[in-house]
């Protein structure tokens, strides 16, 4: 009698075959069986056997039917995106932005509320409750949320899981939030500062897509700077790389008065920026926008203020440029994403600097750190899902 001989694939095979489908599927979208065994070099009964286990498991969906080719008509298949859903947070001073993503990065659900004043463990309530409302609004519950991406000002230290160097978020500091977070929701939670993900967002989606190394440098109430180099992101020693507020530009580097804000975010944040207009003669502006508004109605007073701080920016962009040779500088913040400044920036760099690089303003204007997370949060979920450790070897 004919007997039936296949191979089984051991563990370790079986992820790598796996992994190696779902990352064909991600890659092309919409696809056959038999177009990823000619994209994968994997045997069809391998791929139908892995293709069978991701469908059976709620992985991988079937959307319909070839068709226009000789033979029989085959299952095409995609990633089935809200098998996996995870929440970005962009904590502020002011404001809280959140958002639920699924597999393949799509917002199912988003909404920015008021910053609780209280800070601290009230904070910790606060996102529960956020993400409680979030994932109703998706059709979900927080329980089938696999993980939170936060992203908050200041300097995450990765000892104590306490932030630093966030005088505008008042309690966080004294506490390790990523581990109280954690345990209220049940799921795992990644800190990361908030410009960090600003530029994690551009490099995922935005100008840093096919720019190995690049800078987000984020203007506003504050001043900070995201670095990825060489494709990857640039943390340093203490997790403080791109603290560029520190900059002794601006004033009196010396002056104690300045390690609280920075010497340079004292020089060209948004405070700065009303009290140079004022000091320049300015009487029509109580807020950055109306300095804005003057600036593009000729007023004098408002030119010369936004030209200083333009100036400014254009000094630590050359320091920038001879310490890390970016070739891309991308601004935001809501300073940074202002034409009218990045104009006068472009406009002072060669004068400062004999290799000005390219500065673009980020395409996601005050969402570039919400973006950032959802593209931390589905590269860890596909990761964690669908990855293969050596260690289970």
């Amino acid at each position: 009698m004919a007997t039936t001989s296949s191979i089984v694939q051991t563990p370790i095979a079986r992820k790598i075959s796996t992994n190696t489908v779902i990352r064909t599927v991600l890659a092309k979208g919409k696809i056959s069986r038999a177009d990823i065994a000619k994209l994968t070099g994997l045997s069809k009964q391998t791929i139908s056997d892995v293709v069978r286990d991701l469908e059976d498991d709620g992985w991988l969906k079937p959307v319909g039917q070839t068709d226009g080719r000789p033979g029989r008509n085959a299952i095409i298949y995609e990633i089935n995106a809200s098998a996996g859903l995870a929440v970005s947070i962009d904590l502020g001073g002011t404001k809280i932005a959140a958002a639920i993503c699924d597999l393949l990065g799509n917002v199912v659900a988003e909404t920015k509320v008021p910053t609780d004043p209280r800070g601290g463990p009230h904070l910790v309530n606060q996102f529960s409750d956020l993400i409680t409302q979030l994932a109703l609004a998706a059709g979900t519950t927080a329980d089938k949320l696999r993980l939170v991406v936060l992203g908050s000002p200041g300097v995450l230290d990765p000892a104590t899981g306490h932030i630093n160097v966030a005088p505008n978020i008042p309690g966080v500091d004294a506490m390790d939030l990523r581990q109280a977070f954690s345990d209220k929701m049940g799921i795992p939670v990644i800190i990361e500062n908030d410009v960090n993900l600003a530029a994690q967002g551009e490099r995922w989606r935005g100008h840093g897509v096919k720019v190995g190394s690049f800078v987000f440098v984020a203007l506003g109430t504050g001043v900070g700077m995201g670095i990825i180099a060489n494709g990857a992101l640039l943390r340093g020693a203490r997790g403080a790389a791109g603290e560029i507020a520190y900059l002794p530009l601006g004033g009196d580097a010396f002056d104690p008065g300045g390690f609280t804000l920075g010497t340079f975010e004292t020089a060209v944040g948004s405070v700065a920026m009303l009290r140079r207009y004022t000091g320049f003669g300015g009487r029509n502006a109580s807020s950055v926008a109306d300095l804005f508004a003057a600036f593009n109605a000729g007023e004098t007073s408002a030119i010369a203020a936004i030209e200083e701080t333009a100036r400014l920016v254009a000094m630590a962009i050359a320091a920038i440029g001879a310490t890390l040779d970016p070739e891309l500088v991308i601004t935001g913040g809501s300073i940074g994403a202002r034409p009218e400044l990045v104009n006068a920036i472009r406009a002072f760099l060669p004068r400062c600097t004999p290799y000005p690089p390219r500065i673009e303003i980020s395409r996601f204007g005050n969402r570039a750190a919400l973006m950032g997370g959802m593209g931390i949060a589905v590269e860890r979920m596909h990761d964690d899902l669908f990855g293969v450790k050596l260690q289970d070897a």
